[in-house]
């Protein structure tokens, strides 16, 4: 089994590359999805954030979202001490995944935050989706219907995406210049040849 990480920045097309891959067979594991389901299901990751923020971090037995967003923005710290919290058991729950997948040939992980999470090191491959900046801030404020301001702060938190790019094994761009099927074609017959 080769396990890929598909990465980028807002609004470069991740998802849509990653449901395209599903398409062709190879199952995705989506780290953002997963994070959300394990803040409400893992009973470390409950005990670690009602420690750290206090028992109205769940209310009824949900997640109270404006107190975690809220601590989140006070202090560049408190991201930190978050993720902490959640991305080590991301990480073990997708090792997990990966044991129920192993009879695929090729897996893959999304991630918008792959090297801030230290996500790369459980993937044997990086590929990139890469736009130019000035499509991905109008396809961001097209789709979260929010502000070129607004996605440029988020775009600001994230790592950059000429950086992201030069550490990616494979660039896939989703420009609308480069046709993708023969991208994902390519990437795919790369990947089972070098097994």
């Amino acid at each position: 089994m080769i396990s890929i990480a598909i990465t980028g920045g807002i609004g470069s097309g991740k998802t849509y590359v990653s449901n395209l891959l599903q398409e062709l067979g190879v199952p995705i594991y989506n780290t953002d999805n997963e994070a959300k389901r394990l803040m409400l299901s893992d009973e470390g990751i409950r005990r670690d954030l009602i420690t750290l923020l206090g028992t109205d971090v769940y209310r009824d037995g949900v997640l109270n979202k404006p107190m975690l967003v809220s601590f989140l923005f006070a202090d560049s710290e408190n991201a930190a001490r978050i993720n902490g919290i959640v991305h080590p058991r991301v990480k073990d729950d997708f090792r997990r995944w990966l044991e129920c997948h192993a009879d695929y040939e090729i897996v893959g992980l999304e991630s918008a935050i792959l090297y801030e999470a230290g996500f790369e090191d459980v993937v044997d491959v990086v590929v990139m989706i890469y736009a130019p900046e000035a499509l991905r801030i109008e396809r961001a404020m097209k789709r979260d219907q929010a502000t070129e301001a607004q996605i440029r702060e988020r775009m600001a938190a994230q790592m950059d995406d000429e950086y992201k790019r030069s550490l990616a094994d494979y660039v896939i761009y989703t420009d609308g210049t480069i046709p993708l099927d023969p991208q994902l074609s390519r990437l795919l017959t790369q990947l089972k040849s070098s097994k």
